[in-house]
C-alpha cells in the first residue's frame, strides 16, 4: 500500500487555501494547516490533519508548522504557499476605477505609493514563497521528491495601476519559481505557480465580469483543483511555469 502524501497549506482559513485544503484532504492527503487566525486549526480537526495559528510573516510561525508536520507525519509532500490579499495596497486617487488591467481614465498617482507599502508588499507576496521553501526544501531534497505550488494572481502578467505593489512584487514570485524549478528539478522538486482571475470569492462590476471570455467569476474551487493537479503524480513533468485560471481574461500567447 502505498504511503499516505503530507500536504503543508499557508493561508488555510479562509478562501483558496481553505478551498485548497479540502480538495487535498478529499484526494487523500494528510494536512498541516496553519493561518493567523485558528480557523485552519479547525479545519485542519474536521478533515483529520493538524493545525497552528502562525504567519508565513514570522520564520518562528514557519519553523513551527514545518516542525508540527515532521513531528505529526514525518514528511512533507507538497507545499502550498498562500498569502490572500493584503489589504492597502491601492495607488491614491480621487476616484475608484474599474479592475481593467490598462485604464486611461485612472488618476493615480504611481509615484506617492509610499516606500513601507513596497516592502510590505515585498514580505507579503515574495519573501513568504522564499521563506517556506528554504524550511522545506531539505526535507524535500531528503526524500528526493516533493511538489510546491504557490497561488499567486493574475494581477503578476497583467499589471494594474491600482494595484501597483501588488503587481509588481507578485511577478518577483514568478521569477524566483522558474529560478528554484531550474535549481531544485535535480533533487526531484516541482514547483509552480498559480494565477487565479476575477474569482467569486471578491465582488467585481459587471464592466469586469463581461471582460472575460468565459462570462463569469472563476469559483476558488476551480483553483483549488488546479493546485491539486500541480502537486501530484499526475503532473510529473510540469515545472517552473505559470499556471492561469482566469476565464482567459489574460491575452498572452
Amino acid at each position: 500500500m502505498a504511503e499516505q502524501k503530507v500536504a503543508l497549506v499557508t493561508a488555510a482559513g479562509q478562501g483558496m487555501g481553505k478551498a485548497t485544503a479540502e480538495e487535498l484532504a478529499s484526494r487523500g492527503y494528510k494536512l498541516v494547516l496553519m493561518s493567523p487566525s485558528n480557523r485552519s486549526v479547525d479545519l485542519a480537526k474536521k478533515l483529520g490533519g493538524v493545525g497552528m495559528s502562525g504567519s508565513v510573516l514570522e520564520t518562528k510561525d514557519i519553523k513551527a508548522v514545518v516542525q508540527l508536520a515532521m513531528n505529526t507525519y514525518g514528511r512533507i509532500d507538497a507545499l502550498v504557499n498562500n498569502t490572500g490579499n493584503m489589504q492597502g495596497l491601492i495607488v491614491p486617487s480621487t476616484k475608484v476605477r474599474a479592475e481593467k488591467a490598462y485604464d486611461p481614465d485612472f488618476d493615480g498617482i504611481l509615484l506617492d505609493v509610499p516606500d513601507d507599502q513596497w516592502h510590505a508588499a515585498l514580505d507579503f507576496y515574495f519573501l513568504n514563497v522564499v521563506r517556506m521553501c528554504r524550511a522545506v526544501t531539505p526535507i524535500m531534497v531528503k526524500q528526493k521528491k516533493g511538489a510546491i505550488a504557490n497561488i499567486s494572481s493574475l494581477s503578476a502578467l497583467e499589471p494594474r495601476l491600482t494595484y501597483a505593489a501588488g503587481s509588481t512584487i507578485r511577478m518577483a514570485t514568478l521569477t524566483f519559481t522558474k529560478l528554484y524549478a531550474d535549481r531544485y528539478g535535480r533533487d526531484g522538486i516541482r514547483i509552480n505557480s498559480v494565477l487565479p482571475g476575477f474569482m467569486d470569492n471578491r465582488v467585481f462590476s459587471d464592466e469586469v465580469v463581461k471582460s472575460v471570455p468565459l462570462s463569469r467569476r472563476g469559483k476558488i474551487e476551480e483553483v483549488a483543483k488546479t493546485v491539486a493537479f500541480l502537486v501530484s503524480d499526475d503532473a510529473g513533468y510540469i515545472t517552473g511555469q505559470n499556471v492561469l485560471v482566469d476565464g482567459g481574461v489574460n491575452r498572452r500567447m
